[in-house]
Order: C-alpha cells, then structure tokens, then sequence
C-alpha cells in the first residue's frame, strides 16, 4: 500500500474486510470500485422515454401523455419520475434492501438517481426531502427505514435536506401486495399525518417525496393530500422502481 494516502488506505483496508456486494447478483463487486458488476446493469429495466408526465411510468406514444392510471385516478402531486422499471431482478434487489438489512445497495441507486435525475431535481428547487414513512412496529422490527437510507444519501450529493419527521406513520397498515388501487387508498387513510409539533410557518413548501417503490401510487397519494392539507404548495415524488411500464 506504499503511496496511498491514509483515507486511501483506510477504504483499501474495509474493502479487503467488507467486500461490497453487488445489488443484483449478491457477489462481490468486480472491480472492486464499482457499485454493481457490469454485466448485472444489463438485468436492470431503466425506464425510458416517453413516460407519463404525472407519474413518470413509461407510455406507448406521444399522444399519451399520462398513463391509464392518472386518467383514471386523481393525482394531488405534481409529477414523479423512477429510475427502473420494477422487473424481476429489481424485485429481488429492493426486497434485500428491506428485508435482508442490504443497504449498501442504496449506494448504488443512489449515484444513478444523481446522475439520471439531479437537473430535474433542481427544476423542482425543493426545500426538503421527506422520505415515506414506516410504522414504528415496522421500524422495531427491521431496525431502519429504507426510504430514510436512500433519502440521506440523496441529500447528501443534492445539498437538500432530509426532514424525517415532518410525515408520520400513525397506524401499522395491512400488506398492500394484494389490494386493488381503490382498496389501498382506503387503506391509508388517516395512516400519514404531519408531525403535531409542526406549526404552519414551520411546513416546507416544496417537497420531493422519496420511497423504494411506486405501484399504484395510493401512497405518495395519501402523503401527498396529508401535506398539501398542512400548508405544503407543490410535493413531486422519486423511487428506485415503478411497476406497470412496458419494459
């Protein structure tokens, strides 16, 4: 390690002990520097263009311009934009984010959002990143929120804030996998409030929602209607994965 700098040699030294892992396959990353194995980028489904101009999830033509879910449900945010469609390794990918304590895989995402999404972003001049909120049982349970980890590391390369308790989870809810849209924005309601120490003046006006997945939208829907109610003016929204594109 002769002429490496002590930082050099201090992340020389994790990754010989920790090697980081790719988000896709789950094998050490090679070369070491990247955040994926090369050829694993190839199993993820970036979403492409044309996309909705509500909730970013690809459309067939130009003449579409929002998908069949805007047109069919009212959308109270302003748009939203996700870096890949929800394909099955992305399923397997996010699913080790939440449930098998994998957040260095955040890491990854991270750096494509920032590349993919940083002049948009700053089109959107948000005052606060929010990430979606868990219950606290849910917190106790996997011992962090994913939407918080990629939230501060968004924040990190953005140079915004992350407010992680401006939203709050005020009841554990029934899993969504097997809802209909309908039934799952009844199962949120009165989920999401707006922290109670929070007075008016204090609310931001301009929030960039985060979160893992976007489905069909009955989450960032009900976030957005808690917000918008306690004083926020314009709340877009970004996620790792969208479902529903024509990949």
């Amino acid at each position: 390690m002769a002429g490496l700098t002590g930082i050099q040699m201090k992340n020389a030294a994790i990754n010989l002990l920790f090697p980081r892992r790719c988000p896709v396959c789950g094998e050490i990353v090679v070369p070491e520097r990247n955040l994926i194995c090369p050829e694993c980028v190839k199993k993820l489904s970036p979403v492409k263009e044309p996309t909705c101009r509500r909730c970013g999830k690809e459309v067939y033509g130009d003449p579409e311009e929002y998908c069949a879910d805007c047109l069919r449900h009212k959308r109270s945010f302003e748009s939203g934009a996700a870096l890949l469609n929800y394909n099955d390794a992305a399923r397997k990918s996010v699913a080790a984010v939440k449930y098998r304590n994998r957040r260095e895989y955040l890491d990854f995402y991270a750096a494509a959002m920032d590349l993919r999404f940083r002049k948009l972003v700053a089109s959107w001049r948000a005052d606060v990143l929010v990430p979606i909120p868990i219950h606290s049982s849910r917190r106790r349970e996997r011992g962090y929120n994913q939407a918080e980890e990629l939230a501060g590391r968004l924040g990190k390369r953005w140079g915004i804030p992350v407010d992680r308790r401006l939203l709050v989870r005020s009841r554990r809810t029934a899993p969504q996998r097997e809802l209909n849209p309908a039934e799952r924005l009844a199962n949120l309601q009165a989920a999401f409030a707006v922290h109670l120490a929070r007075s008016e003046a204090d609310v931001p006006k301009r929030v960039i929602l985060i979160d893992d997945i976007y489905t069909t939208g009955s989450t960032m829907e009900a976030c957005t209607r808690v917000l918008k109610q306690a004083g926020v003016e314009k709340v877009h929204f970004l996620v790792i994965c969208i479902g529903g594109g024509r990949q």
